[in-house]
């Protein structure tokens, strides 16, 4: 159940009420006892989910998404695993030659 923001046009006064989605706004400010509180907008609140069923990356960016996909995958090569490269990262094996040619 949310809490909402009331806020009394008589008295001035704001107060927050534990209610229901469906439960009616409240039109009684409970300080001057008028009936002039209405309910006001509010920036809401990020939602959490716990559990064994929801996952944090359930949640994630594209970007992030993408990113993480291209490093699993070797996607652009910046890796330093050994990928049975020849330690330079351009992915080609080393030929066991020395680079004069001979």
């Amino acid at each position: 159940m949310p809490t909402y923001d009331y806020r009394c046009d008589s008295c001035g006064r704001t107060f927050e009420r534990f209610q229901s989605i469906t439960a009616a706004p409240i039109k009684t400010c409970i300080y001057c006892g008028k009936p002039r509180a209405r309910r006001l907008i509010g920036m809401g609140a990020g939602l959490i989910f716990k559990g064994s069923g929801f996952y944090i990356t359930d949640y994630r960016s594209d970007s992030y998404k993408n990113a993480a996909k291209a490093e699993s995958s070797g996607g652009n090569g910046s890796s330093t695993g050994s990928s049975g490269g020849n330690g330079n990262g351009d992915g080609r094996k080393s030929s066991g030659k020395s680079g004069n040619g001979k």
